[in-house]
């Protein structure tokens, strides 16, 4: 029967990553204005707090970014590892 359920029956979707751009994300938290919330203490004053989808948002923005800094930085490092390899060859020539 295992077979047949597999066959025709209802499956549980497959939880999907956001392909989302971050700083889209972001930017239409802030101009839905959903990016603080205010809170009144108990003394009285009003604090300004950024709301958790906001922090998210932001959190997911600098993972990407550093993830294209490190994939920058290994090209750079190649390309100054072949560039004094080509100079030594130069020089010893």
């Amino acid at each position: 029967m295992t077979y047949l359920n597999k066959m025709y029956g209802r499956s549980a979707p497959s939880p999907k990553e956001s392909n989302k751009n971050p700083n889209r994300v972001a930017g239409g938290i802030r101009g839905q204005g959903a990016d603080t919330i205010a809170m009144l203490g108990e003394d009285g004053v009003e604090r300004i707090l950024p709301t958790q989808k906001y922090v998210q948002a932001l959190e997911e923005q600098i993972r990407k970014q550093q993830a294209a800094i490190n994939v920058l930085e290994r090209k750079l490092n190649r390309i100054s590892t072949a560039q004094d390899q080509l100079a030594t060859r130069i020089t010893s020539s």
